[in-house]
């Protein structure tokens, strides 16, 4: 993402006005006239000179007049400008995380903690907190157990690395008895447990390319129950990410509006364009921003996403942010998602 605009296209007292106005509109979201301007600045110039400067500001696309007011407030092209170049960001320190309490829980499976973390987000920046879920997370597993349902249906529930459980549902070609899902559980435990996921996977992708007439009832029950639950460890559909806080979006009222909202809603529930800006954030060096129309999602106009990769074992597993209006608090924002980022990794390390 690259900038729009050039440190020489605005001389210094212009950039100043720029990031005065900028903390201001982002402080109380109301237009700012020149007069106003003149006095936050704290120059020693004359209102004129103010609106000669903020005209010029115009004229280059860093602010522009909403029609309801005689004020300004900053364009896309000026929060990029203002977040580049005019934003001094720090670090958290070790008193600053602790005085915010930021923190994820212990003990957590891997699944949990990317829902802490969403919540921690969402929690401390009043925005919308996003997460997803960890991708090529290594899983070893500790024990399978199936179990008879209706129509043809089995509860497949299965442990890996310490205490992650997850429960599937296998559809069937026939009905099993308890004796015969018994008889399967035995075998996979006894094969498998212990042994990574997509090991468990592949050797029983092989038994199913081998010739089956030669095998037995058991190894076609352990081939059709266990094919199906291993063939695919990826999250059940719907679940690439997880988010909380959406409704903290509507405190803004710039994103009050029943359609943006409605719009805004859809698009957390459909999730593909989220899930594509966030992609696009899996290979970036830290923290990355999206303000307004950069996303190129129509959607998201009036809105800005702060990003971060987690890791995990040097592993990049998933990106993690917050979505908000474009006038967010971006030097209090930025420090907590990259510092979220770096505990749900450490978390993750941990947990397997």
């Amino acid at each position: 993402m690259s900038r729009n605009t050039s440190d020489s296209e605005l001389n210094e007292r212009a950039q100043h006005l720029l990031k005065v106005m900028v903390k201001r509109y982002i402080r109380d979201g109301s237009p700012l006239g020149s007069r106003t301007l003149t006095r936050e600045a704290g120059l020693d110039v004359s209102p004129a000179t103010i609106r000669n400067v903020m005209a010029d500001l115009e004229d280059l696309g860093y602010v522009r007049s909403p029609h309801t007011s005689a004020g300004r407030i900053p364009t896309d092209k000026g929060y990029r400008f203002f977040v580049d170049t005019l934003l001094a960001v720090q670090a958290m320190s070790r008193q600053a995380v602790h005085e915010a309490d930021l923190q994820l829980p212990e003990g957590q499976s891997p699944d949990a903690l990317v829902d802490s973390a969403s919540n921690l987000l969402s929690g401390l920046t009043r925005l919308a907190g996003v997460v997803t879920l960890p991708r090529h997370l290594e899983r070893s597993l500790r024990h399978v157990e199936f179990l008879p349902l209706s129509d043809r249906r089995v509860l497949a529930i299965l442990v890996f690395n310490e205490q992650d459980v997850e429960n599937r549902i296998v559809h069937t070609d026939r009905d099993y008895s308890q004796s015969e899902l018994q008889q399967v559980t035995n075998y996979l435990n006894a094969e498998f447990a212990g042994r990574g996921v997509d090991t468990v996977r592949d050797q029983l992708l092989r038994s199913m390319e081998s010739d089956k007439e030669r095998m037995n009832a058991l190894m076609n029950s352990v081939i059709e129950l266990g094919g199906k639950v291993f063939s695919d460890d990826s999250p059940a559909d719907g679940d690439d990410y997880v988010v909380a806080g959406q409704t903290n979006l509507m405190e803004f009222q710039e994103l009050s509006n029943v359609e943006k909202l409605r719009s805004l809603f859809q698009a957390f529930t459909e999730k593909r364009d989220i899930l594509h800006l966030l992609d696009q954030s899996l290979a970036a060096d830290g923290v990355q921003i999206f303000i307004g129309e950069e996303s190129g999602y129509k959607v998201f106009d009036g809105c800005s996403l702060v990003t971060s990769p987690y890791s995990a074992e040097g592993e990049v597993l998933g990106v993690l942010g917050v979505i908000g209006p474009t006038r967010m608090e971006y030097d209090r924002v930025i420090p907590i998602v990259d510092m979220t980022a770096k505990l749900l990794g450490s978390a993750l390390n941990q947990s397997h």
